[in-house]
């Protein structure tokens, strides 16, 4: 019997994703042998710079990806969020595995919440997206750059100055964490990153066979909303290291996107929605009323 190799980062939360996923498809295909394949990636050995600097798409995905290309691999399980808009020749999305959620969350030092935090207080984050909106939101916040898998963060949150760090939720749900969120970070105050909280699983595009396995692990309501939310990240050219952010929901049959442009400083923060039936033509309309308000600007300026 054949062996299906399936690709992931390292990582403790790349593994339960790709271990979550084999497991879905030996329920699917008990006669099937599956194998996780864990590689490092780029993103995974540069730890002691932030990711806006090293500015390379495909930090967390591109060692994977040559797996897949070079017949190594029969599938390459990735967070959403790390896959560049654009993919390789010959490569594709095969799968969007159902969305857990997919906001950010709150880890503070003392329980205390953001509003309530002291003057000046540090926040942990390499993001940039985060960044801009928490100093939009509370202009003297300070920030302490933070790099790692979730373990590690957890980590130099308790051994440092820090008051508290940024996290996606799904990540956090994912390693059983739930009893150390101080609380969800509302929409209104921090917009997600494009995909965040789902699975990909990419393939070799002429697998068709690959293909066909996968099919019972995509979960249509998810895909819809994040292939709008990958239109609009796509007509902006913004890679993961911009403070874009995005999310889509599906309601009635309708997906409703709302997305957002900050400034690094925080100072300047657009935001713009639409809902429609089809993902791309949703998207390029809220990148397009953000560029209306000046998105490109802004992107520019970060460049």
């Amino acid at each position: 019997m054949k062996t299906i190799r399936i690709g992931t980062r390292d990582s403790q939360l790349a593994v339960w994703q790709a271990n979550w996923v084999k497991s879905e498809l030996e329920k699917f295909y008990p006669e099937l042998q599956f194998e996780l394949v864990p590689m490092k990636t780029k993103g995974d050995k540069i730890l002691d710079v932030p990711l806006s600097k090293i500015g390379d798409k495909g930090l967390f995905t591109k060692e994977l990806e040559q797996g897949l290309l070079n017949d190594e691999l029969d599938m390459a399980v990735h967070s959403l969020k790390d896959m560049p808009t654009k993919l390789p020749d010959g490569l594709t999305i095969s799968a969007f595995c159902v969305r857990e959620e997919p906001r950010d969350v709150f880890l503070s030092k003392n329980g205390i919440p953001l509003e309530e935090l002291p003057l000046g207080a540090m926040i942990g984050t390499s993001s940039l997206r985060r960044k801009a909106q928490l100093k939009y939101f509370r202009p003297d916040l300070q920030f302490m750059d933070l790099r790692g898998n979730l373990q590690t963060r957890w980590e130099k949150l308790q051994e440092s100055e820090m008051d508290g760090i940024v996290l996606a939720a799904a990540g956090v749900k994912r390693l059983g964490w739930e009893d150390r969120i101080t609380q969800i970070l509302p929409e209104e105050m921090m917009l997600s990153a494009v995909g965040q909280g789902s699975v990909a699983i990419e393939i070799v595009e002429r697998r068709s066979e690959i293909q066909e396995l996968l099919s019972p692990l995509n979960h249509n309501a998810t895909e819809q909303a994040v292939r709008a939310e990958r239109a609009l990240m796509r007509k902006l050219e913004g890679g993961c290291q911009v403070p874009i952010g995005a999310l889509a929901q599906v309601v009635e049959g309708q997906i409703v996107l709302r997305g957002m442009v900050a400034s690094l400083d925080g100072v300047r923060l657009i935001k713009a929605e639409a809902k429609g039936i089809d993902p791309e033509t949703v998207g390029i309309e809220v990148a397009n009323r953000l560029v209306d308000q000046g998105a490109l600007t802004i992107l520019a300026e970060i460049r």
